[in-house]
């Protein structure tokens, strides 16, 4: 997981950062380090986004491709 991942599921779910350290568990101030890159994602971080959001690994493979494809200017497909 990545700071992409994370301001992904972040936005999918329309929360600003404060709510979604809220949900996850942690301090706003690690979201907003992680989103402009001054923190990496820990595995604590990356478990308990993965439990307030529900997902598996394949999952987070799904959300990085789309995220790939966004970068690369093709339209994900859903």
């Amino acid at each position: 997981m990545n700071k992409e991942i994370i301001k992904f599921l972040r936005k999918s779910h329309n929360l600003n950062q404060r709510d979604f350290a809220r949900i996850v568990n942690c301090s706003y101030a690690l979201i907003a380090l992680v989103e402009v890159g001054k923190r990496r994602v820990t595995e604590d971080l990356e478990k308990k986004v993965k439990e307030a959001f529900d997902l598996d690994e394949s999952q987070i493979q799904s959300i990085a491709a789309i995220i790939k494809s966004l970068g690369e200017g093709i339209p994900p497909f859903m």
